[in-house]
């Protein structure tokens, strides 16, 4: 049984850096492609976030972020430059607790939490959404492929025990 929604974390999780700490804004996009800081540093995503993105949006599965960066619209900005939004069905971006960006999830789809499945990098998000329910899986080297397929086969094992 496949999960009605996949949430993402950002810092460390689809990118590599902090946005509040380890980029400088405003960002920009050349045209070469590439996004950069105020610093004209490269920022980039983990090499697999797109490509895992349009995987599963390509086969029907609906996306959000959730994020508890006070960097706000920095995020917002990197999301759009790199044309990540379009992936996602509602995104969670503001500091505060992962369980009211999941308790929002849940009551702007009607998703149980056992319905939901979470990628992160922090152990206590991890922690205090495994609680409530939500099938997680911690994030150590930035999203790839076999984290992607680890979560899905715990999401299913988790439905069909």
């Amino acid at each position: 049984m496949k999960p009605k929604l996949i949430v993402f974390d950002l810092d460390y999780t689809l990118w590599p850096f902090w946005v509040d700490t380890h980029v400088t804004p405003p960002f920009c996009k050349e045209r070469d492609g590439k996004v950069y800081d105020a610093n004209r540093q490269v920022v980039n995503l983990y090499p697999d976030s797109l490509e895992i993105l349009k995987h599963l949006k390509d086969n029907d599965y609906d996306l959000a972020v959730a994020s508890r960066t006070g960097s706000t619209e920095e995020a917002e900005q990197l999301l759009h430059l790199f044309d990540m939004n379009k992936y996602f069905v509602m995104k969670q971006i503001y500091p505060g607790r992962k369980t009211t960006h999941f308790s929002k999830f849940q009551n702007a789809f009607n998703h149980c939490y056992t319905d939901m499945l979470f990628f992160d990098d922090e152990h206590r998000n991890i922690r205090d959404l495994s609680s409530i329910g939500v099938t997680c899986v911690l994030v150590e080297e930035g999203m790839n492929w076999d984290y992607l397929n680890r979560g899905l086969n715990l999401h299913k094992e988790k439905k069909s025990s």
